[in-house]
């Protein structure tokens, strides 16, 4: 028997439109503060969900009045690298660990995902003891080199089991056929397991992009500063909070994830699928 129309609003997309609003309202909320001059932010008796006098002070302030193009291209510099130190190791772990198959393969797998587990603050003290004697302190290759042992646990064991999902009977013809072990994981293994490294790699991306304590540990300048670190920092001053700029750059921060997502959102979605199948 079909659902009639009510049903399906109240079943459906009654819920749906909620959790859209609750997803969706942060970036109104961000939007809405940046386009608000002080005086209307401080004010308590006009409506908050409703900008009275719109102005673009607040825009003005970030992008002229700080280095707001230098965070982000910091940040982009080590997202990007970190990203791509962790998926090359990841891919490498991951199908080791699944198809050479040695004695100590599974609690390797094990011990590598309860890497990802360990909290960041108990590594901070030897990280940062090592990015000492490195002499890479209040540099961006500190940030690249630490970011990776939080990032590889993770992506190796979601790419570990993307990997279950790809019959072994494809790499053993291949091998039959003469293609070498490092032929057979360029030429099959890499076009098969693409949704798992999309999969991992926004994930990779969106960590790192976000990351706030090693950032805020490791770098002190304010020229080498993140976004995320040199937003809170530059434009905290005492017990100044100046929400008008920091909205805005929350808000311009959170469009390159959001449209990394947007547009692998299928991969994705895919490769978590694949991932969690074993």
């Amino acid at each position: 028997m079909r659902e009639s129309f009510w049903q399906k609003i109240l079943k459906f997309y009654l819920p749906l439109a909620l959790f859209i609003i609750f997803l969706l309202f942060p970036f109104y909320w961000m939007f809405n503060t940046s386009l608000k001059p002080m005086k209307e932010l401080y004010n308590l008796k006009l409506n908050p969900f409703y900008i009275h006098n719109p102005t673009l002070a607040n825009v003005k302030t970030l992008l002229f009045e700080t280095i707001f193009f230098r965070w982000m291209f910091n940040t982009f510099f080590v997202a990007i690298l970190s990203t791509a130190i962790s998926l090359s190791t990841s891919l490498l772990a991951a199908y080791a660990i699944q198809r050479l198959k040695f004695k100590t393969s599974g609690p390797t797998g094990l011990v590598i995902f309860f890497g990802y587990l360990i909290p960041p603050t108990i590594l901070f003290i030897p990280l940062a003891t090592i990015i000492f004697d490195l002499k890479l302190w209040d540099s961006l290759w500190s940030l690249v080199l630490v970011y990776p042992t939080f990032l590889i646990p993770f992506c190796t064991w979601l790419l570990m089991g993307y990997f279950k999902s790809i019959p072994k009977e494809m790499e053993e013809c291949a091998m039959i056929d003469g293609a070498s072990r490092l032929r057979v994981f360029w030429r099959i293994i890499i076009p098969l397991c693409l949704p798992g490294i999309f999969s991992a790699g926004i994930f990779a991306f969106t960590l790192s992009w976000n990351e706030f304590l090693y950032a805020l540990a490791f770098i002190s300048t304010t020229e080498s500063k993140t976004a995320p670190i040199g937003l809170v920092t530059e434009l905290v001053r005492g017990d100044v909070y100046h929400w008008g700029p920091l909205m805005t750059g929350a808000l311009f921060a959170s469009v390159p994830v959001a449209l990394v997502y947007s547009f692998f959102v299928e991969h994705y979605v895919a490769g978590l699928t694949g991932a969690l199948k074993e």
